[in-house]
């Protein structure tokens, strides 16, 4: 395996380019990934090419519409020049943000980087910043939106980036779902005082689901932190509703010592959720069937072909993997995670990564005294982060300084109000440090 040296070499837009005009060597899991994003957000409506390329985007998701020619035909060292224009004029009334899965060629205006839960507490204090252009994914720009101030407006530059996972888990199939629970359960609290059911909910999800969870006594999650806020919900639930990843509800709760037999998986397609009282009554943590098609990819044959070419090499993978490949895995935990045990290892040492590739290449580029390399040999990022582009940024900031505000991303007072307790509660727990497969 080719440990990268630079940033260049790191680009997964640039790989990507040159494995479709045939100068570089490797496999893309979609030929329309070399496409810019423009001729993408014109095209069939979906969440585009890239990992959730096959997920079904439901009706009435944001869509984008056409970019201005001026930033279509522009080349990458015209974007840079606008960007940097535009950021002098504005100074610290605007923040970029960037999330880790972002494409590098985005990440190099960010004023901060970093995974969903970083990114949630900087926002949180930014109060000088009129305007935060949150380069990731929609269900992030709304996060955002509920923890800053009333005057201050969040902007995502392409607003088709949204989150295939986070559509597996909609308002009203929550609601259903829990109305049949309360009907087996009821809703008020035992002799030693715990409620039936705790919802939780992964950040990865819409403003109304967590809007549901503060309405409902529930909390918000991320993979920094899902065991700490599953200790918070069983310390107040008999059992907890987690959606919308399964996987990460599984392999955290399987870590605390839960049984499977107790994480029975809902169904919201499915009567009842597909499953019979009995399961439900026994049950500890009720699983949403969602998962995270970027994840999904990953499997133990990577981890065993990985082993067997690279001898000694350690395997870390994200909590959204499937438990067969976390029980395979060396170690398991966030992006933030992954890259603090990558910048703590000694020299020399080998690193097998199951997460997004965005991450993984730029981490081998800034640890070149390290081998490291995906799981999967196929080049297949987040189709949604993807669709930022640095054209989008140069957009978005020339329209701030000439006072005009695109792609606003506010979050109805109502909603927000009750979101903000849950994403307070999720503030308020501390992540976890360590984790091990």
């Amino acid at each position: 395996m080719t440990v990268l040296k630079d940033r260049a070499e790191a680009s997964v837009a640039r790989a990507i380019a040159g494995i479709g005009n045939g100068t570089l060597a490797g496999e893309t899991c979609a030929p329309e990934l070399a496409a810019a994003p423009w001729i993408v957000d014109l095209g069939v409506p979906g969440y585009g090419p890239g990992a959730s390329k096959n997920d079904v985007l439901p009706a009435g998701s944001p869509s984008q519409g056409q970019l201005p020619a001026r930033y279509r035909e522009a080349d990458d060292a015209e974007l840079g020049e606008w960007i940097a224009a535009a950021r002098a004029r504005l100074g610290d009334r605007v923040a970029v943000m960037g999330h880790f899965y972002q494409r590098d060629e985005v990440i190099q205006y960010a004023d901060f980087v970093g995974d969903s839960f970083q990114l949630a507490r900087a926002a949180r204090e930014l109060p000088r910043a009129e305007a935060i252009v949150f380069c990731g994914v929609h269900f992030m720009a709304e996060t955002a939106d509920i923890l800053t101030g009333p005057e201050q407006r969040v902007i995502l530059p392409n607003l088709a980036a949204g989150c295939s996972m986070a559509d597996m888990a909609d308002i009203d199939s929550v609601e259903e779902c829990w109305e049949q629970l309360v009907e087996l359960f009821g809703d008020a609290p035992d002799a030693e005082g715990l409620v039936p059911v705790i919802p939780v909910t992964y950040m990865n999800s819409s403003a109304a689901l967590k809007a549901f969870c503060g309405a409902h006594g529930g909390i918000v999650c991320t993979s920094s932190n899902a065991q700490a806020v599953l200790e918070w919900a069983f310390a107040r639930g008999r059992r907890v509703l987690f959606f919308p990843d399964q996987h990460l509800g599984r392999n955290t709760a399987k870590a605390m010592g839960v049984p499977l037999a107790q994480m029975p998986l809902w169904n919201p397609r499915g009567a009842h959720g597909g499953l019979a009282d009995a399961e439900l009554e026994s049950a500890r943590v009720i699983l949403w069937n969602g998962f995270c098609s970027v994840h999904k990819r990953f499997s133990v044959a990577q981890i065993d072909a990985a082993r067997a070419a690279h001898p000694g090499v350690r395997v870390i993978v994200h909590p959204e993997c499937s438990m067969e490949v976390v029980d395979a895995a060396d170690e398991y935990g966030s992006t933030d995670y992954i890259a603090k045990a990558i910048a703590a290892a000694p020299a020399g040492s080998a690193f097998a990564i199951g997460t997004e590739i965005n991450l993984v290449r730029r981490l081998a580029a800034e640890f070149p005294q390290h081998e490291i390399f995906c799981l999967d040999s196929v080049i297949c990022p987040c189709s949604t982060m993807y669709r930022i582009h640095p054209a989008y940024v140069a957009w978005v900031l020339e329209g701030l300084v000439e006072g005009r505000v695109v792609n606003r991303i506010a979050v109805d007072e109502r909603v927000a109000a009750d979101a903000r307790v849950a994403l307070e509660r999720m503030l308020a727990v501390r992540p976890d440090t360590t984790m091990a497969a």
